[in-house]
C-alpha cells in the first residue's frame, strides 16, 4: 500500500439514521463540510457536521473526520482495506464514507489520538 496523506478535519460530525423515504432538508447542501445521504430501503443515514444534523432521526454523535487527499484512481486497491487493518489493530471502530474522489472515515472522538497514531505507524502521514 502506497503513503496515503490523511486530513483531520476541524469540527464534530454526527452520523443520523432517519425511516426510509424521509425528506432530506436541501439546507443540508449548503453546509460547509461533509454531507454524505445514503438511502436504502431500509433506512436513511446522514453524515454532516453536527452543528447541521438533521433533527427527528436515531443519532450518534461525536466523530471526528479524516479525510484521504485525493484524487484517488478507481484502479487504486486496498485503501480502506490498509485504513480498517490500522484502525481494527489499535482497537479503533469507524465509519466510512467514500465518494468519487476519496475516502473519507470517522472515528470517535475519544479515539481520534489512538487513530492517528495507528495511521501514522502505518506509515501514512496524518495532518491536523
Amino acid at each position: 500500500m502506497k503513503r496515503l496523506v490523511i486530513d483531520v478535519i476541524d469540527g464534530a460530525y454526527t452520523v443520523t439514521r432517519l425511516d426510509p423515504g424521509s425528506k432530506v432538508p436541501a439546507a443540508l447542501f449548503e453546509v460547509d463540510g461533509l454531507v454524505s445521504v445514503t438511502s436504502t430501503p431500509g433506512e436513511v443515514s446522514i453524515v454532516s457536521p453536527s452543528s447541521a444534523a438533521p433533527m427527528g432521526g436515531q443519532t450518534e454523535a461525536g466523530w471526528r473526520l479524516l479525510t484521504v487527499r485525493g484524487p484517488l484512481e478507481f484502479t487504486l486497491t486496498g485503501i480502506m482495506a490498509s485504513l480498517a487493518g490500522s484502525l481494527a489493530a489499535a482497537g479503533v471502530s469507524l465509519f466510512a464514507v467514500s465518494t468519487f474522489d476519496t475516502d473519507h472515515i470517522l472515528v470517535h472522538e475519544s479515539d481520534l489520538v489512538r487513530a492517528t497514531a495507528a495511521l501514522k505507524e502505518a506509515g501514512h502521514e496524518v495532518n491536523g
